[in-house]
């Protein structure tokens, strides 16, 4: 059995150095800024970005990075916050409990006026950890992450990550797995940032590598079909689309070794 994986996760390692097709596009950079903290994510409305900390989140003016708010865990209740997405007036952002098993995730809710908390969904205990979540037609799509290098205690590895759909009141209504191309670039992460980008499709990231990774849902089956691979300045993490710019895609990305937000256009 240990055997076994070992090989499965060596032939991994090897399909790791597969760079996926980019077919042309690719994401530019129109700026940057250096802040004080950016460890999991970025979310963005249209006067503000919201940088997500384990502990913690600022907001920034758009125009200038400049901080006007910031928000502090002091329960000691949270653990590590991975990403967020604004929803009319109101900041979701996924939280876990990782690296520990067994895997517990919830969606903590603030005011984006204020960042006060204001409310909180529990997973409880789910097969993966919740890295990132998107409100769409009607819907939430959320992802529960899978590791291959903290494999929980039923052995589970990066291929049991899903992509769940639930009503507004959280009934499930389907699920999806990812597929095995973009799993083995995931390796030996999993997915931590995601989004319903246009033309119908989702976009999402790894933990590491500078690429952006669009799918679509199948005509058929349960896994997503991967459509094509988009070269970032930014690295994997937890990132958003600015939805208040219709006329191009706009992306809000982060680079942690050096505290950087980062925006592009997926030209």
């Amino acid at each position: 059995m240990r055997l076994t994986q070992s090989i499965t996760n060596i032939i991994f390692g090897l399909l790791l150095l597969i760079r996926l097709p980019s077919y042309g596009q690719r994401a530019k950079e129109l700026q940057r800024f250096q802040l004080a903290q950016v460890q999991q994510g970025v979310a963005v409305d249209a006067s503000y970005f919201y940088v997500v900390n384990n502990h913690s989140l600022t907001k920034h003016l758009k125009s200038s990075g400049k901080q006007v708010a910031v928000w502090q865990d002091t329960t000691g209740l949270l653990k590590h916050m991975n990403s967020g997405v604004v929803i009319g007036k109101k900041l979701y952002c996924t939280h876990s409990n990782y690296p520990d098993v067994p895997m517990a995730s919830s969606l903590e809710i603030f005011d984006t006026r204020t960042l006060r908390h204001i409310g909180t969904h529990s997973f409880g205990l789910f097969p993966g950890s919740v890295t990132w979540a998107d409100f769409h037609q009607g819907h939430w799509w959320v992802a529960f992450a899978n590791y291959s290098d903290k494999a929980s205690a039923e052995g589970r590895d990066n291929r049991w990550t899903t992509l769940v759909k639930f009503t507004k009141s959280w009934q499930q209504v389907e699920a999806w797995t990812f597929p095995p191309v973009v799993l083995q670039a995931f390796l030996p992460k999993s997915t931590s940032g995601g989004a319903w980008g246009k033309g119908g499709f989702i976009y999402c990231t790894g933990h590491d590598k500078p690429e952006l990774y669009v799918l679509k849902l199948p005509e058929r089956g349960y896994t997503l079909q991967y459509v094509k691979t988009i070269p970032t300045t930014s690295e994997g993490q937890a990132f958003a689309i600015d939805r208040s710019i219709r006329s191009k895609q706009v992306l809000y990305g982060i680079t942690r070794h050096d505290n950087y937000v980062i925006v592009s256009v997926i030209d």
